[in-house]
């Protein structure tokens, strides 16, 4: 069923701040976090440093109504530097890749850092910043082969 999610990037802080959420909220996380150790290999990327290595690749959090919060922390080592402006995104989970792809073209039109949705060993994944300058992700899980 689709979702909406609010998905937050944090400087090598993310597991401190949603063990503090989990408390503040009294919920579970939907699922253990990933660590970016947990990442496969990819050709031409190189080796995380031994300090990256257990920072948080996704973690997710239900919190109040329905809302889920997630994060990941932002590795300088993958080039990657926090900011305001790119500390948080909204996720959208539709329901088939054409939603997504559909979802994709619209708020991308005018817009710029493009990553147009394929699929990634975790499932179907694209990220843009609309022409307004707000950060949108969509992402569908693969479900596990039964």
């Amino acid at each position: 069923m689709a979702h909406v999610s609010i998905y937050l990037n944090f400087k090598g802080n993310a597991e401190e701040a949603f063990n503090h959420y989990k408390k503040v909220f009294r919920t579970e996380f939907s699922n253990p976090p990933m660590r970016y150790k947990d990442m496969p290999p990819r050709d031409g990327t190189p080796p995380l440093p031994e300090t990256d290595k257990n920072k948080i690749m996704h973690v997710a959090l239900p919190i109040l109504g329905g809302t889920q919060i997630m994060a990941t922390d932002m590795l300088e080592s993958l080039g990657q530097k926090l900011m305001e402006g790119n500390n948080f995104t909204i996720s959208l989970s539709p329901d088939s890749k054409a939603e997504t792809d559909g979802l994709y073209k619209e708020l991308s039109e005018g817009g710029t850092d493009g990553v147009a949705p394929h699929d990634e060993f975790w499932g179907y994944w694209g990220t843009c910043k609309d022409r307004f300058g707000i950060r949108w992700m969509f992402n569908i899980i693969k479900q596990p082969q039964r």
